[in-house]
C-alpha cells in the first residue's frame, strides 16, 4: 500500500492519497505531473515536504520495479543479457543463478536465443518488454509503469499484461493514456495541474469525465 501525506514537490501538491494493493491507473493531460508522482513512488525523487511511504517505509531506488515512458531511458547496458542480469547482480546473486533466471525470463518473451543481441538493434516495443522483464526479475512487491503501453502493439500489450499478472507484485501503479486500459484497473487517480482532481473506482472517476477525452471509448460505444 502507498500512503501520501501533505506531499509537495515542485508544482505537485497532494494533501492525502492512499493507493491500496492491486492495480491503479494514473491519468491526466500532459503536464499534470503524472511522471513526477510515479518517480516519487519509485523513490527516484524525494518529496520537498510531506511524506510518501510504500508498505510503511520510504521508497528506495531499486526496491520498486520501474519502467520509464521512453524506451531508451531504461537501457543501461549494451547487451540484452546484461540488461536483464543487472538487477540480480546488484543483489549479489550467484553467477549460476543469474544465468538461469535471465534465460528463464528471456524465454517468456521469445528472447531465449537473442540474449547476445545488442539493445540498439531492438525496436522500441522490444526495448519496453526487456525493460519490463528487468523490472520484474527481482520479484518486487511494487511495480511502477510510466506509459510503457504507448510503445506496444495489441499482442505485445497482452504479453506484458500476462507478465505483470504473474509477477507477484502486490501494488501496480500504471500511468496510461489508454482509458479503456485504465477502466480495467481497480482504482483510477486523475491528476490535473499538479493535484488530484478525482480518485476512486473507475466508474466513480469516469462518471466525471463523460464530456471530455478522458472517458473510455468502449464505454461510449456500449451506450
Amino acid at each position: 500500500m502507498i500512503e501520501i501525506e501533505d506531499l509537495r514537490f515542485r508544482a505537485l501538491t497532494i494533501p492525502r492519497l492512499v493507493i491500496s494493493d492491486g492495480t491503479t491507473a494514473v491519468i491526466g493531460a500532459n503536464g499534470s505531473w503524472k511522471t513526477t508522482l510515479l518517480r516519487l513512488v519509485a523513490g527516484l525523487f524525494r518529496p520537498e515536504s510531506g511524506s510518501i511511504t510504500v508498505d510503511g517505509v520510504h521508497p528506495v531506488p531499486g526496491t520498486t520495479g520501474f519502467v520509464d515512458e521512453y524506451p531508451d531511458r531504461n537501457v543501461l547496458f549494451s547487451r540484452v543479457a546484461d540488461e536483464l542480469a543487472a538487477p540480480l547482480r546488484f543483489c549479489h546473486i550467484s553467477c549460476s543463478e543469474v544465468e538461469s533466471r535471465v534465460k528463464e525470463a528471456a524465454a517468456t518473451i521469445g528472447f531465449g536465443d537473442r540474449l547476445h543481441q545488442t539493445m540498439d538493434t531492438l525496436s522500441g516495443g522490444e526495448k519496453v518488454l526487456i525493460a519490463l522483464l528487468t523490472s520484474l526479475i527481482t520479484c518486487p512487491k511494487t511495480l511502477v509503469l510510466d506509459e510503457f503501453d504507448s510503445h506496444l502493439d495489441y499482442e505485445s500489450l497482452q504479453l506484458a499484461d500476462s507478465l505483470i499478472a504473474g509477477s507477484g507484485a502486490r501494488t501496480v501503479v500504471r500511468c496510461t493514456q489508454n482509458m479503456d486500459l485504465a477502466a480495467r484497473c481497480g482504482k483510477v487517480v486523475f491528476l490535473h495541474q499538479g493535484g488530484v482532481l478525482h480518485d476512486g473506482r473507475p466508474e466513480e472517476v469516469f462518471s466525471e469525465t463523460e464530456s471530455d477525452c478522458f472517458y473510455p471509448f468502449s464505454w461510449r460505444t456500449r451506450r
